[in-house]
């Protein structure tokens, strides 16, 4: 096929989306031309009005239709509680998951010394200004050398104020057996036994 064909861009840019490779992008675009006016047309209408809506809120940087989103304009929510994560994904996991009802803050990554993002890549002064009226900090990062070192920085950027920093709990999960665990997630289980 031609680079310029529109199947061969279609295909191309399904293939970009996490999740798909080459072939899976290429039956998910087959099965949307099979039906272009039920599968592709209302896809594509989704896709702009998504586009045009959808803005990061300037309060967590969730994303969401409305500036401040819809976490941070509930009134029912515990916005002295703050959960701090990686990116919008983990917030949606655990709003799914509606293990968390107070307010959260996206960083928009962790600290990586050899991917060249340091402290003023992240989202850290907003969270900083956000602390100091703030009863709890939740520091939901992900369990790498590269979560541990942002939790870290900010447990110790976070010490000065007076608000209470917590992580996860990490180790063994629900229904994991021991001896198929790795050795670091047995000691931070053993370490973190309650």
């Amino acid at each position: 096929m031609r680079a310029d064909d529109p199947v061969e861009n279609l295909i191309a840019l399904l293939a970009k989306l996490p999740g798909y490779g080459r072939r899976s992008a290429r039956r998910a675009a087959l099965r949307m031309l099979m039906a272009p006016e039920t599968r592709m047309l209302p896809l594509a209408e989704a896709l702009r009005s998504a586009a045009a809506a959808v803005r990061p809120c300037s309060v967590c940087g969730n994303l969401d239709t409305s500036d401040p989103c819809r976490i941070c304009g509930d009134n029912h929510r515990d916005h002295g509680l703050i959960c701090v994560v990686e990116g919008v994904a983990e917030l949606w996991a655990l709003e799914r998951a509606q293990a968390h009802h107070g307010s959260y803050h996206v960083l928009g990554g962790t600290l990586s010394a050899l991917g060249g993002v340091g402290p003023e890549e992240l989202s850290i002064a907003p969270l900083m200004a956000r602390a100091a009226g703030a009863r709890e900090i939740i520091l939901a990062l992900p369990a790498t050398v590269e979560g541990a070192t942002t939790a870290h920085y900010l447990a110790e950027r976070l010490a000065p104020l007076e608000v209470q920093v917590t992580r996860l709990a990490q180790g063994v999960p629900m229904g994991g057996a021991l001896d198929v665990l790795d050795d670091g997630t047995l000691a931070a289980a053993f370490k973190a036994r309650r």
